[in-house]
């Protein structure tokens, strides 16, 4: 069977690319593709981002995940149980988020309430709340003021936090079939 050539025309008007590989041979799978790669530099790039914004305003080394696992502990100055910070970054890896809950209680940023293994939670200290803070001035200074002129900018965002949650629902639930399908 002879596979359709997918091309698309580049931004300067050139002659058309053959864009197909291994995973983008028809136009939908050369879109989604493209989705994910552009998802996956995204990602790092926010990574990149979290982790250089809390470095300016605090003296910890720390990933952008454990950036924002700061954050979500902040989350409506309320304290959060593992399970909740699970939830809420979705992340399954319990042994990973530890390490990083034990490298923010030592730089002083949250505190460890309770005990038991339903009995714990975490919140943010005094120097938490002043570090969350200084990187939300931080943010709206670079990072708001940065994309505030765009137009159109913020009903894109918008659709683009619309759709980014629906697909993080479907690769849910395909990771779930996928596994049914695991080689033994």
């Amino acid at each position: 069977m002879a596979k359709k050539i997918v091309q698309t025309q580049t931004n300067t008007g050139d002659a058309a690319l053959d864009r197909r590989w291994h995973l983008a041979q028809s136009a939908a799978e050369v879109d989604t593709t493209e989705l994910e790669f552009a998802l996956m530099r995204a990602f790092e790039g926010f990574g990149r981002w979290q982790s250089e914004c809390l470095a300016s305003v605090c003296d910890l080394a720390a990933t952008g995940p454990e950036n924002a696992m700061l954050h979500i502990i902040r989350m409506n100055d309320r304290p959060k149980s593992l399970k909740e910070i699970a939830r809420l970054m979705n992340r399954d890896d319990v042994p990973n988020i530890q390490y990083s809950l034990r490298k923010l209680l030592g730089a002083g940023l949250i505190l460890r309430q309770g005990a038991g293994r339903s009995g714990v939670t975490y919140d943010c200290t005094e120097e938490g709340r002043r570090v969350t803070d200084d990187y939300a001035v931080l943010r709206r200074k670079l990072l708001l003021a940065e994309i505030a002129d765009m137009p159109g900018f913020a009903q894109r965002l918008a659709e683009a936090g619309r759709t980014l949650n629906l697909l993080s629902g479907v690769y849910e639930e395909i990771a779930r079939v996928a596994a049914t399908h695991r080689r033994g």
